[in-house]
């Protein structure tokens, strides 16, 4: 396994890439679990009719905007709980993973996804649980998600960031697909994978290592000004190694009454890493506009 990195350039320091894994964009029935598990009646105001306090796709889209940079969304096509295996339906875990499932073909999501893409944002993969060994569902979520756009995705990231190494990756590839974004932790924070991009068949294909996820951060660090702080260093060290560093932040996340601050975290890290002369965007754009395909096949090409 090789490491790539294109930075630091004439015009960029380091690179951050923007990723968001759409995972449940009705709260809904949701609302009654988090009721009762967070003893929180407030949560009940998402089974009102016509509010959705997870639908955050405009707000993103305009939030960046007016930085002028774009991320990726990732989007899920899951099975219903009853086409998995039996021995499931009566896990409580797939009951609740269950809950707030959607279906590309709603017009309210199709929608979204073409007006992402119309809009340059990076449309990609988020692989229900299983795909990371089962190609043949992968290669069946992908196409739902072409058939929307009109044309091929370039990657994704598997959900709850399941992936067998170099199994899924291999799937990823197979399916024509050039990156996968899985490889990182739900619960730390950093550079664990270190500051590269990793090539792990010495070619084309390209992993990208998540070093923040909006739930880790919460989770180690206390109150907004400790989460902050924890950015600044994962920034300041993007920048002194030339690193290139990718975040994960749920839509939902951008909800104020459920996740304060969270978004306010969002905008400042995007700021600041404009700022220090930082690329910002969607690993899809950072692949293509820094031609890491090519840049793969001339550093096996043997120099006469």
């Amino acid at each position: 396994m090789k490491a790539v990195n294109p930075f630091p350039t004439d015009e960029y320091e380091f690179a951050l890439c923007l990723t968001h894994d759409v995972d449940r964009p009705y709260k809904g029935a949701q609302s009654l679990y988090y009721a009762v598990t967070e003893r929180d009646p407030s949560h009940l105001t998402g089974l009102l009719p016509g509010h959705n306090p997870w639908w955050q796709f405009e707000d993103i889209m305009n939030l960046e905007a007016s930085l002028g940079v774009r991320s990726a969304f990732y989007f899920l096509t899951e099975p219903h709980l009853l086409q998995r295996d039996p021995e499931k339906w009566t896990d409580p875990y797939y009951w609740i993973e269950h809950l707030g499932r959607y279906d590309l073909t709603d017009p309210a999501i199709a929608d979204v996804l073409r007006a992402l893409d119309e809009r340059g944002w990076e449309v990609g993969i988020h692989g229900s649980l299983g795909t990371d060994t089962d190609r043949s569902r992968l290669a069946y979520e992908q196409d739902r998600i072409e058939r929307v756009l009109g044309h091929d995705i370039v990657g994704g990231r598997q959900h709850h960031l399941r992936h067998e190494a170099p199994e899924t990756w291999h799937h990823y590839q197979s399916l024509g697909m050039a990156y996968d974004a899985s490889l990182g932790s739900a619960s730390k924070i950093g550079f664990e994978h270190g500051y590269d991009l990793l090539r792990p068949f010495d070619d084309e294909f390209v992993a990208f290592p998540l070093t923040l996820m909006d739930k880790a951060l919460a989770n180690q660090t206390d109150g907004y000004d400790d989460a902050w702080s924890a950015c600044e260093r994962l920034l300041d060290a993007a920048a002194e190694n030339a690193g290139v560093m990718t975040v994960l932040w749920h839509p939902r996340n951008f909800c104020e009454t459920d996740y304060p601050g969270q978004s306010r975290l969002y905008r400042n890290l995007i700021e600041r890493a404009l700022e220090m002369g930082a690329w910002v965007g969607a690993p899809a754009h950072l692949y293509r506009e820094f031609d890491l395909a090519t840049d793969a096949e001339a550093a096996r090409t043997p120099q006469a």
